[in-house]
C-alpha cells in the first residue's frame, strides 16, 4: 500500500498512476507532509480534501485509507479523515528508514523483528522528508524484508 502525498503526486502524476496500474493499493497521506497538531480543523480538512483529489485524479483510484504525517492524529484530523469516509491505518513495525546513518540490514532487522501476521510495516519510497538517498537504502532493505516474509510465510492484503 502506498500512502501518497498530494504535493508529490502533483509533481509526478505519471509515477502515481503507474503505481496504481501495477495493482498496488493507493491511499492518502495528505496534500502536504505536516504535523496535524499544528493545524486548525479547517486547515486539516482542506489539506485532506486537496490531497485526496490530487491522488484520485492522478491514479483513477478511489481512496479508502488514510495515514497522518508522522503517524500522529489530532482529534480534528481523525474526525476529518473518518467523516470523509477514510479508514485510519497506522503501523506496528517500522524500519526507521528515514535516518541518515542507517543501513539496509538495520532497516530490515527493525522491520521484521517479532513480526507477525497482521503487522503493518512502515517504509518510505522517497527522501523528500527524510535523509538524502534514504529511499535507496529502503529499496535494498525491501529485498531482505520480502525474503524474510516469504520464509516465514507472512503477508496479507488489506481489504478495501
Amino acid at each position: 500500500m502506498f500512502f501518497m502525498i498530494g504535493e508529490q503526486v502533483e509533481r509526478r502524476p505519471e509515477l502515481a498512476a503507474e503505481v496504481a496500474s501495477q495493482g498496488h493499493l493507493v491511499a492518502v497521506h495528505g496534500y502536504r507532509h505536516r504535523l496535524e497538531v499544528r493545524l486548525s480543523a479547517r486547515e486539516l480538512l482542506l489539506d485532506l480534501e486537496r490531497g485526496r483529489a490530487t491522488i484520485e485524479d492522478a491514479t483513477g483510484a478511489t481512496l479508502h485509507w488514510h495515514r497522518p504525517s508522522y503517524g500522529v492524529y489530532s482529534p480534528a484530523g481523525l474526525r476529518a479523515a473518518t467523516s470523509a469516509g477514510l479508514r485510519p491505518l497506522l503501523w506496528s513495525r517500522w524500519g526507521k528508514d528515514w535516518r541518515k546513518f542507517t543501513t539496509p540490514k538495520r532497516i530490515a532487522s527493525r522491520a521484521t523483528r517479532s513480526l507477525k501476521v497482521g503487522d503493518v510495516i512502515l517504509l518510505h519510497d522517497a527522501d523528500f522528508y527524510s535523509a538524502r538517498d534514504s529511499h535507496k537504502r529502503t529499496a535494498e532493505a525491501l529485498e531482505i524484508i520480502v525474503a524474510e516474509l516469504k520464509m516465514r510465510e507472512i503477508g496479507t492484503v488489506l481489504p478495501v
